[in-house]
């Protein structure tokens, strides 16, 4: 198996695939990056051929994204990526994205787990062939994740910010091949909490998510939005079902031109 420790693919951002504002959608961008790590997994032994015959998969569990700026329609832009570090739960993932003419863009940063297929539960990377001259020297500048809120922050913290709540039930189209809601949805939804008067003002500078737990079909989830108040201030939430958290994420907006 030859060990290609990192993979580039090029793209070009089309108006139909653009958002609102003629930039790359972060969904698009996950969706693109969750592609290429499949892409680079199965080139290196560890991917979908390996891993499907077992009852295995990959899942994400944490995605941190900081861009500097953001692909506009009709331009060319690459997406890197390479392993960062590995253990017997959980791989450690970066990426790096360019415009057409190399310059950076921003990077992200993911940890990844496997689970059993058929139980939803994660396992240990042993059956996998994994090997240490895989593993990247190529630097993520960006920071790890935070701290985020926990649910009794969340109710406790009115004198951060407001304090707001909505609804969503999840349906067909939100579900993906391991039957539970997909990443992407969840991004999507957390993105419709603000209006597009803010993303016409702003744009994402970083944003971050981390997974506790699976949503299925046709569970009703509650998000809560609270401002964290630090130096740059973010907005903080946590997504749960039956009052129990499935996710939490922090996205920090900037004002277009800064």
């Amino acid at each position: 198996m030859e060990e290609i420790k990192e993979l580039t693919e090029h793209y070009r951002l089309t108006p139909g695939a653009s958002n609102a504002e003629q930039r790359l959608p972060l969904p698009l961008l996950v969706t693109q990056m969750i592609d290429i790590a499949t892409r680079h997994a199965n080139m290196l032994g560890f991917g979908s051929d390996i891993m499907d015959p077992q009852g295995l998969g990959w899942v994400l569990s944490r995605l941190t994204v900081q861009m500097k700026r953001w692909p506009c329609t009709d331009s060319d832009y690459s997406i890197t990526t390479w392993i960062e570090s590995w253990n017997r739960r959980f791989s450690s993932r970066c990426f790096c994205v360019a415009d057409g003419e190399s310059n950076i863009l921003g990077y992200m940063r993911t940890v990844w787990m496997v689970i059993d297929v058929r139980t939803h539960k994660g396992v240990t990377t042993d059956r996998l062939n994994f090997r240490e001259s895989l593993i990247s020297d190529r630097e993520c500048p960006i920071p790890l994740q935070d701290r985020h809120i926990t649910l009794e922050t969340l109710e406790h913290g009115t004198e951060q910010g407001v304090l707001s709540r909505s609804k969503y039930t999840f349906r067909y189209t939100d579900i993906d091949f391991y039957r539970h809601v997909n990443t992407v949805r969840y991004i999507e939804l957390l993105l419709n909490q603000y209006t597009l008067s803010d993303f016409d003002a702003c744009r994402i500078h970083r944003f971050e998510i981390a997974f506790m737990r699976e949503a299925l079909y046709g569970q009703e989830a509650v998000i809560h939005k609270l401002r964290h108040v630090e130096e740059m201030p973010a907005d903080d939430f946590v997504l749960t079902v039956e009052e129990m958290p499935v996710l939490r994420a922090r996205i920090r907006l900037q004002l277009r031109g800064e």
